[in-house]
């Protein structure tokens, strides 16, 4: 059919029309999808105001912070040494995750807060990281440090006498702080979450 010059205006208008606005729709939906929210699978913390920084001394006597690990994704954990089952499962499991993060796994620093500065002494804490990974760094606090320390970071953790002086337990909380490159603190991954979640987040935060 043949259309008058005006009319045949009219829809070439309108054909144009539409696929502007077809345009201008794909680019807002590609837009829209660039800035979605990332799922992770660990509880999100972003923006939270506790567990933000430390200042504290490592098992080689060096004092750190979280700006020491700027560029890399941070886990942190409060435990002990003679933990029998949580503390040695977590830390296997983060040496786990760096294994299978593969070239990005340098890009992960573990980081084992120790909850019992009286027996944790850094020869003990040195040897005790070596179990795992060599780059993983344990941080004692002060027994005077520590009870500020756990409030800050909202972590429980109480003294269970034992038989003898020496042999006491340690109660604690046993999920870890996750930050991501820029030192922002980002998730609590519960104990027991499993390696494949945690791998999961940490590379959405590499990205």
């Amino acid at each position: 059919m043949i259309y008058p010059a005006s009319r045949r205006f009219a829809l070439q208008s309108i054909a144009k029309g539409a696929l502007l606005a077809s345009a201008i729709g794909t680019l807002g939906l590609m837009s829209a999808c660039s800035d979605k929210k990332p799922e992770f699978k660990a509880v999100d913390i972003t923006g939270a105001d506790y567990a933000k920084d430390f200042a504290l001394t490592d098992h080689n006597g060096q004092t750190r912070a979280l700006a020491d690990f700027k560029g890399k994704v941070v886990v942190l954990f409060f435990g002990y040494t003679q933990c029998p089952d949580v503390c040695p499962t977590t830390m296997a499991e983060l040496a786990e995750v760096k294994k299978q993060l593969g070239q990005d796994g340098d890009k992960l620093q573990a980081l084992f807060v120790s909850v019992d500065p009286e027996r944790d002494t850094p020869a003990l804490l040195k040897a005790y990281m070596a179990n795992f990974d060599p780059s993983f760094l344990a941080l004692r606090p002060t027994p005077e440090q520590l009870p500020e320390l756990a409030k800050s970071f909202k972590m429980y953790y109480k003294k269970v006498d034992g038989k003898t002086p020496t042999s006491y337990t340690m109660d604690h909380s046993a999920g870890s702080y996750v930050y991501d490159p820029q030192g922002r603190v980002r998730l609590f991954t519960r104990y027991g979450s499993g390696t494949p979640a945690l791998v999961s987040d940490l590379q959405q935060l590499l990205k």
